[in-house]
């Protein structure tokens, strides 16, 4: 198949390009090839209803533009709402079978190893990205409301510490767009989950007159702040993936819960160059 080449949307952390070195993005929906959504959507993720060719595209479109080159590698892995971290190591292989889906489950990455670009996928879960700006290690992390109560983040930083050496005061860390309270209504579940997992979860929750809401991304925010990383160190953007809008009307992100699960898949994506 060959596709017309378009600009991929980004939405890039503000001051992280002072590190020569790393590469980082959350994707919007602009600049892809996928139809199956009602436009030319920047689908990153092999749902059942998008076509492969159009996946593989969108993907290769992507590392091209977060990476400033071609050719470089984007690892994913099959996310299933967890707390495993995975690591890349330099030169390793067999994160994807013939077709580029993803072969082991995971919710986290992370790697020291130059040239590779570590991709978490969402549709209104939260994508948070890490850097060691001494070490120059980075991590990805998909947290959706499980994988935020089981504490993938703060797990995430933790292993960073462990296996590579990272300090918290030389990380600075980024949550990505994802559904706001706004759009985020919850079930006794979630609530008792949270409550179980972090003294401040009351903070979280919201009543109104439709149900509870939950903010993810503030959740995620304060693991990173228990991980050890400064305040300041911490970016978040704020625009909710339920109903942020581009001018001309259009959603600027992939959300399952507005979208009722006919939706593409966003990522968020950093590495070392």
């Amino acid at each position: 198949m060959v596709f017309d080449e378009v600009q991929v949307g980004l939405v890039r952390v503000a001051g992280w390009d002072r590190y020569s070195w790393l590469r980082h993005g959350f994707s919007t929906r602009s600049g892809g090839v996928s139809k199956i959504y009602g436009g030319e959507d920047l689908n990153l993720g092999f749902t059942r209803d998008d076509v492969p060719e159009a996946v593989r595209e969108n993907r290769r479109r992507l590392a091209e533009a977060v990476g400033g080159v071609a050719g470089l590698p984007l690892v994913a892995v099959r996310q299933v709402h967890g707390a495993v971290v995975k690591v890349v190591n330099e030169g390793e292989t067999g994160w994807s079978d013939t077709e580029g889906r993803a072969v082991l489950e995971a919710d986290g990455l992370l790697t020291a190893a130059p040239d590779v670009l570590l991709g978490v996928q969402a549709a209104d879960c939260v994508p948070v990205l890490v850097a060691d700006t001494r070490l120059r290690v980075v991590g990805a992390f998909h947290a959706g409301w499980r994988g935020t109560v089981a504490g993938i983040v703060q797990k995430g930083v933790a292993q960073m510490q462990s296996q590579f050496g990272s300090k918290p005061e030389d990380l600075i860390g980024a949550v990505g767009p994802a559904i706001g309270a706004c759009c985020y209504t919850v079930g006794e579940e979630v609530h008792g989950q949270f409550h179980q997992a972090y003294r401040y979860a009351a903070e979280l929750f919201t009543e109104r007159e439709s149900g509870l809401r939950v903010d993810l991304r503030e959740a995620n925010q304060r693991q990173l702040c228990d991980a050890g990383l400064a305040a300041s160190a911490i970016a978040v953007v704020g625009e909710c993936t339920g109903c942020t809008r581009l001018g001309d009307g259009r959603r600027k992100y992939f959300s399952h819960r507005a979208e009722h699960g006919f939706t593409g898949r966003a990522m968020g994506i950093i590495g070392i160059v």
